[in-house]
């Protein structure tokens, strides 16, 4: 029963309340909206107002509370709870207005809110229920994956709850404003300037959504080449090319020389760069999309002068009178402008070509041109120029045998010629046929000789000399009336040789007396030949012998001409022995033969010898 009279009171309100809702009998509260959607960091206000007798009640307190939550047996005042302290705010007083506001809600602050008030009279208090509920939302963007140039692109804001307040939405692209306001944002043909992070806000509020990306794709725009280097590219530098493409998703890139697949990454790299990666260079960059080639560049590696060679314009035989052109040509970058031509070591000309007009002997030797650019200079190997002509200049030369008596002259005929002259023809004037061949040629008779030389370009003849022989058994040679007066010297010589080699026989081994035997007793034995044998010994070696004086004139004469040797020694001690044994055989008495017998051996002599002379 007593706890019937405790909760009849209790009892008594719900009743009231359940009948006239928040007010009964005068008192209640009004709330304005009761739903509250408030969007999370906003400010949220809750309009209220609340009635009661005036007559006999005075209030002494208001607040509001959440959930009911109770502190002790009386509801607990909210804004003694930490976490609305400072943010939440009484607007109304204590007659009739419990507007409230709470600050920087969150997602905490989803509760269910009510208003009391207490007054003097016991039991007269009153709480405003079933209070306002407060829901708290964020903004979430809904936006397509991925899409493609060109594409319609339809952007939404979306909440949670619909904002209480009518909101104003505010659209952003990478944190700068955009001019469509509404919870959609519409792009007709989207394009690549339109990729970007988009969020969403409310006008007025602090709060905004998480950004989404924009993903617009599209195929590669036309590759750019860029070079490490803006100078002159030398062979041996180290060249990287950079190709560069704006595409969505990122392209993979593909090199090219010419039509020559060379690589297969961004950057194209050559270490060593030489003369052969010159060319034109171009990247291809390819994506799902489509795919793009860049302009060509070109790498101009340049280099001094290279390979130097020079050609002819005759592969033949170069004959004397023809015209000569050689032609310098250079493997170099830049080319070269700058060209020299030297004969051996002796500058000769300039230009490219070299040209010789007539061409001569004296045009003969090695040519070789040197080639010069901006990095360097360079010769080229030497050619030769065989300048061949028909033979020229041909004379006959008299040989000398080296002997002061021969039986035969040895002409040779001498000729200037390119190739030289190979085939000779001796003839003697007014014969029509050679006489001879060959470049040396033995004359055996008298007359008019001269030569003709052959080479495959011509033939020349020489001037006619002029050869007298007179022929004998003995086959001796007088030569010319240019070497009469040294004929007569060495004859000369060699009578006082003789003189003085019967001048030492006499004296040594009595010859007087033998010779004059030999000259009474001397019985005719003559061997049957044209030479007679002689020994020129044979007097000393058997004087008791019976002996033939002819023979022994000849012998003599033999005798005679094997001593013919001369010897010249000039300043020296022999010489001077020489004179001094001849003035002692000059004062040596030499016995000769009879008259007669020395006129019958000098007719002998005279008949076997002929003396001829060559003119």
């Amino acid at each position: 029963m007593l706890m019937w009279l405790r909760m009849a009171p209790a009892l008594h309100l719900i009743f009231l309340l359940i009948i006239h809702r928040v007010s009964a009998a005068g008192w209640g509260v009004n709330y304005s909206p009761s739903y509250i959607c408030a969007l999370k960091n906003s400010t949220m206000t809750i309009s209220c107002t609340f009635t009661y007798p005036t007559t006999g009640y005075q209030i002494m307190k208001v607040f509001w509370n959440k959930d009911e939550v109770k502190h002790g047996v009386e509801l607990a005042d909210l804004s003694e709870d930490p976490e609305y302290s400072q943010r939440l705010q009484y607007l109304g007083d204590e007659q009739h207005n419990c507007t409230v506001r709470l600050s920087h809600v969150t997602k905490k602050d989803e509760h269910q809110y009510y208003f009391r008030f207490i007054t003097d009279v016991s039991g007269g208090m009153w709480t405003g229920t079933p209070g306002v509920r407060l829901s708290v939302t964020d903004l979430q963007l809904e936006s397509p994956e991925r899409v493609t140039e060109g594409d319609s692109v339809r952007l939404t804001c979306n909440s949670s709850c619909k904002l209480t307040d009518t909101p104003t939405f505010i659209w952003y692209r990478n944190s700068h404003t955009l001019t469509n306001i509404g919870d959609e944002l519409n792009i007709r043909s989207v394009n690549r300037t339109e990729a970007g992070h988009y969020s969403c806000g409310v006008q007025g509020q602090t709060y905004i959504s998480p950004a989404v990306y924009l993903n617009v794709r599209y195929a590669p725009d036309t590759p750019v080449i860029s070079i490490n280097r803006s100078a002159v590219i030398m062979e041996g530098d180290s060249v990287t090319l950079n190709c560069s493409s704006n595409s969505n998703p990122p392209a993979n890139f593909s090199w090219f020389k010419g039509n020559t697949s060379v690589g297969s990454r961004r950057i194209f790299r050559i270490s060593k760069i030489s003369s052969d990666d010159s060319g034109e260079y171009k990247c291809r960059a390819r994506n799902v999309h489509g795919e793009k080639y860049s302009d060509p560049v070109t790498l101009d590696v340049q280099y001094p002068p290279r390979n130097i060679s020079v050609s002819m314009n005759r592969s033949a035989v170069i004959k004397e009178g023809d015209s000569v052109t050689l032609n310098c040509s250079s493997d170099s970058n830049p080319p070269a402008l700058n060209f020299s031509w030297f004969k051996g070591e002796t500058f000769v000309g300039s230009g490219r070509i070299f040209n010789i007009s007539k061409i001569s002997s004296d045009d003969s030797g090695e040519y070789k041109c040197r080639a010069t650019n901006e990095h360097g200079e360079k010769y080229s190997d030497p050619v030769t120029l065989d300048v061949q002509y028909p033979p020229r200049n041909v004379s006959v030369s008299i040989t000398d045998s080296g002997q002061l008596w021969f039986d035969s002259l040895s002409l040779k005929c001498i000729s200037d010629s390119n190739p030289p002259a190979l085939n000779f023809s001796w003839f003697k004037e007014n014969q029509s046929s050679a006489v001879g061949s060959g470049q040396s040629f033995s004359a055996v008779q008298s007359g008019r000789f001269y030569c003709e030389a052959h080479n495959p370009h011509g033939a020349q003849r020489s001037d006619a000399v002029t050869v007298t022989v007179h022929q004998h058994a003995v086959r001796n040679i007088s030569i010319t009336a240019t070497a009469v007066p040294i004929l007569i010297i060495i004859i000369i010589v060699i009578i006082v040789l003789l003189i003085i080699k019967k001048q030492r026989s006499a004296k040594s081994e009595g010859l007087t007396m033998m010779q004059n035997d030999l000259y009474s007793d001397v019985p005719q034995k003559v061997q049957a030949h044209d030479n007679p044998v002689c020994d020129p010994g044979l007097a000393d070696e058997a004087p008791n012998e019976t002996v033939n004086p002819r023979i022994s004139a000849e012998c003599r004469d033999a005798e005679e001409i094997q001593y013919a040797t001369v010897q010249y020694h000039k300043n020296t001690p022999k010489k001077k022995e020489e004179e001094e044994e001849q003035r002692q055989c000059d004062n040596t008495p030499v016995q000769q033969p009879d008259q007669d017998h020395r006129q019958e051996n000098v007719e002998t002599v005279e008949e076997s010898v002929i003396y001829s002379t060559l003119k």
